[in-house]
This record gives structure tokens, sequence and C-alpha cells, in this order.
């Protein structure tokens, strides 16, 4: 739509992208605090995040680089091969996950890291809407990730492609503004499951959405489906996973406490009882190491 340098080598697709990025941090260390996790736990949480965006970034140009194979002829990576969100969200992920897990193994011997999962996951569907929302308007911007050809009063015209198209990127901006609003909204109600909510609601958009689409992606091993149809399918069959497994650690804390003879945990507000021991867990160890 409008893919001109503005200044400095900047263009609006990467301002967009900083924005989402701050977005993301910003999200973090506001909910964060609104739940009064440690400032430990919070920093880390902003260290392995920017790790996990330099290193995604890499893995979204690669998996272009893939896709370029199907509609090239070849693995190609430069600048105006772009990127793609899948790749940058599954290596993200992945990168955040080993450093979580990894480093948080000595950082928290508390295992205060481990106890707070569940509230990473639902942080985490809040900030990964909001960013992903922003970096939707880039792509409407640079033109890439465009729609179907239209005449339609609706459509926008593409410069780099000469015509009119259906706005999909403006309108998964706004879906995924919406989302994350409403994952905002739950987290501060303390209610939980915001992760598998996530990858469900996007897989089916982003299923949906696809049949409007008209950028060359690819084919894959299922002929019918293009390659972000095929991941979506599995990320939605993933959140039944994800809620499976929050579902099962929850049961289980649940039943600690009830052996323990403490008040078993709401479903709506788990985190009012279970944080309590474990962040006065945490302040202890923090003083002990400050003695």
């Amino acid at each position: 739509m409008y893919p001109y340098e503005l200044f400095w080598g900047m263009d609006l697709y990467s301002i967009l992208i900083t924005v989402g990025i701050i977005a993301c941090m910003v999200i973090i260390r506001v909910l964060s605090d609104r739940r009064g996790f440690t400032a430990r736990w919070q920093n880390f949480l902003l260290f392995s995040t920017v790790i996990a965006v330099i290193l995604g970034y890499g893995a979204a140009v690669l998996m272009q680089g893939l896709y370029n194979i199907a509609r090239i002829g070849h693995f190609e990576l430069t600048n105006s091969t772009g990127s793609t969100f899948y790749g940058g969200l599954l290596g993200g992920a992945a990168v955040f996950l080993a450093i979580y897990f990894g480093v948080g193994h000595f950082l928290f011997r508390d295992g205060y890291h481990k106890t707070h999962l569940h509230d990473l996951l639902d942080i985490a569907a809040c900030c990964i809407t909001a960013a992903h929302g922003f970096g939707r308007l880039g792509c409407l911007m640079a033109g890439c990730c465009y729609g179907a050809a239209t005449d339609a009063w609706y459509g926008i015209y593409m410069v780099n492609l000469g015509h009119k198209v259906i706005p999909v990127q403006l309108y998964e901006a706004i879906f995924l503004f919406a989302l994350s609003a409403l994952l905002i909204y739950r987290f501060l109600k303390g209610k939980r499951y915001g992760m598998p909510i996530y990858m469900l609601t996007y897989g089916v958009w982003r299923f949906l959405i696809e049949y409007l689409r008209d950028d060359e992606r690819g084919q894959t091993i299922v002929s019918f489906l293009t390659p972000s149809q095929l991941i979506s399918v599995v990320l939605i069959l993933g959140s039944a996973v994800v809620f499976a497994l929050e579902n099962y650690a929850f049961r289980r804390q649940a039943l600690r406490a009830v052996a323990a003879g403490e008040a078993a945990p709401s479903e709506e507000h788990p985190e009012e009882e279970s944080h309590a021991e474990a962040d006065s867990q945490s302040q202890t160890n923090d003083q002990s190491n400050a003695d």
C-alpha cells in the first residue's frame, strides 16, 4: 500500500513491526505487575522474549526460503522474499521455551518458573496477538500477504501489484487486536486457558482467511491445503493438547492442596492460592541469597 522508505532506511513495515515488539514488552510488564510476580521473573521473561524475537525472525526468513522452493523453484533468502509468521512463531516459541526451562532451571532453584508456567502461557497469548496485529498492518503497508484481486468498494490498491485486492491483512489485524483485548480482559479477571483459546481461534481464522489470499506460498503434502492451512490444522489440534495439559496440571495442584489441608484453587482464580505460597518461597530464597 505504501512500501516506500520514510527515513534512515525505515519504512512503515519496519516501524510497525518495531511497534509490535514494543507492545509485546509493555504487555508483559503490565500484566506481570498486575499479578504481583517477582521482578526477577519479569526481567527473565523480557530477556527471553528479546532473544526469542531475534532468533524467531531468523526462523521466519528461513521458512520463507523453504516456501520459495515451491514458489520460484529454488531456495532463496533475500530482502524481497520476506518472512512468514508461522515460521517466526514456531521458531521463536522453541527458542523461548529452551531458555525458559534451560536457563530458568539454574535461576529459579525453587521452581518458581515452573509454578507460573500457566501464567506465562496466558501472558504469551496476549502478547503474540497484539504484536502480530501490528505486524499484519505492516504487511498491508508493504503490499505482501495480499488478498485476491477485486474491483469492489472494499478493495485496497496495491502499488506493487498495480490493482486493488481484498485487504486480508487489515481484516486479520482487526481480528488479532480484538482477540488480544479479549485475552487481556480474561487474564485480568483471573481466568485461565488463554493459550489454547488463542491457538484454536487463530488456527480456525487463519485456515478460513487463506481462501481469500492470493499470494503464492507453494504446495504441501496435502494437495488442497496451503502451507498456512496445514499449520493451522496442527495449531487447532495442538490447542486441545495444551488445554488437556493445563487442566491436568490444575487438577493435580488442587489434589495436592486438598491433601495438605489447604483450600483448593478455584477454576477462575487458581493463582490466588498458588501464587502466595510460591512467591513467599521465592522471596525467602532471595533474602537468603542477599544474606
